[in-house]
């Protein structure tokens, strides 16, 4: 919004130009996220106290079970409101990307939120049902594929010859030219491609999965919804499942956004693009944006949510997070990375499906259901066997931690 009206002023107000710069804005994205979830989430965790919106927690014969019984719930409004305020103030309204993301952060936010009112006002502990929950999260899937595939703005370019590029429609291309003179011709181009980590030459089109099995790459569409669908609903359920201790949904989320921070803006920018040699993606840079405000937000909460947590983030943050992170593994091209810088949410989801698989199994073979861990997900496991869950969920982080610098290193590691 600020980018927009100093841009449209007609005269220049000295130090306003900064607001051209992604960095900048992205810097102040952070400061003023911090400053409304600080300042903002004190004040509506006393007020999720007068309404007595409490956690509702089930005995689970967990330590600290019973201290966390009517702590306030649906504390991802801070998480929201602290996001989306200075995206407004401070991102490009007219990027196609930041208005997919906003898109992506109310769609889910209201789901999430309608499953905790449900649960607190409506005292059904069963919340929202699971089948209005995927149909949610399959329409805002559909959106953000249909929209990736078929927007004219969402391109990608790829360096080609310069004999090539004679032959070329000079709107199609996009030259470079460094300091000592070089130039180099890039070609904006509309395909369904992504990145393959670890991979040289690692661009992948969706199109070759319809070759392989000989059908029409006229379909190619269709494939590629059903991808960004099943992303965005493994995703958002895996941040769902992992909000179970205090901080560790939170803090491994900020994590992930860090990384995906830094992915995005070097996939926005020429020039560091054509240095690691990746994708270039036009306009991405502005992600780093939204994803300052996203950043700022999850730190800002993580002051009320570390142990022991004042207020729970609840579904209205935990499944917006999730879908946010997926949108933005999906925008930037790195949607086959998630299993390695997603690697908490895989493995605490894995535990579920296992844990549930193995018993109904064997309860159906031996007459008696059994278990592979003590308790599902796996953070409970690990509070089973005695261990604090700070320490789990400091644990957690160092493996967040580990695994983003691992997606990271992809950049070059091929």
């Amino acid at each position: 919004m600020l980018y927009h009206l100093f841009d449209a002023m007609g005269f220049s107000i000295p130090g306003t130009g900064v607001f051209s710069f992604i960095s900048f804005r992205a810097a102040m994205a952070v400061f003023v996220s911090l400053l409304i979830s600080l300042w903002w989430g004190k004040g509506i965790i006393k007020l999720l106290r007068r309404m007595q919106v409490g956690e509702t927690v089930r005995d689970l014969g967990l330590e600290g079970q019973t201290q966390k019984q009517g702590t306030p719930t649906m504390g991802g409004l801070i998480i929201l409101s602290a996001t989306i305020i200075p995206t407004l103030l401070f991102a490009r309204l007219d990027n196609i990307y930041i208005l997919l993301l906003l898109v992506a952060t109310l769609w889910l936010g209201a789901i999430g939120f309608i499953d905790d009112y449900i649960k607190v006002f409506k005292k059904d502990k069963r919340g929202l049902a699971g089948k209005f929950k995927v149909v949610g999260q399959v329409g805002v899937g559909i959106i953000i594929g249909a929209t990736v595939y078929f927007h004219p703005e969402i391109r990608t370019r790829v360096e080609v010859p310069e004999v090539l590029a004679e032959q070329l429609d000079k709107k199609d291309l996009h030259t470079v030219t460094e300091e000592d003179g070089t130039v180099h011709y890039l070609l904006n181009r509309k395909s369904p491609n992504t990145t393959i980590p670890f991979v040289k030459g690692n661009e992948f089109n969706y199109s070759s999965v319809l070759d392989a099995i000989g059908l029409d790459r006229s379909h190619t569409w269709i494939l590629y919804i059903i991808v960004v669908i099943f992303i965005i609903t493994a995703v958002s359920n895996g941040a769902n499942i992992t909000d179970g201790l205090d901080g560790l949904a939170t803090g491994t989320s900020a994590i992930m956004v860090m990384a995906l921070g830094i992915l995005a803006y070097v996939s926005g920018n020429v020039i560091f693009s054509q240095y690691l040699d990746i994708m270039y993606i036009p306009g991405s840079g502005e992600l780093a944006v939204f994803i300052g405000a996203l950043l700022g937000a999850c730190i800002g909460f993580l002051w009320y949510n570390a142990y022991p947590a004042q207020v729970f983030m609840g579904d209205t943050g935990s499944l917006a997070l999730g879908g946010i992170i997926a949108t933005l593994a999906i925008l930037v091209r790195k949607e086959l990375l998630i299993p390695v810088l997603c690697g908490i949410f895989l493995i605490e989801n894995l535990s579920v499906v296992m844990q549930v698989s193995w018993f109904k199994w064997t309860r159906r073979k031996y007459g008696e259901g059994r278990r592979i861990f003590l308790m599902s997900p796996l953070h409970h496991h690990f509070q089973k066997k005695g261990i604090h869950e700070s320490k789990i969920v400091s644990r957690f982080w160092i493996v967040g931690i580990m695994l983003a610098v691992l997606s990271i290193v992809t950049l070059k590691l091929r």
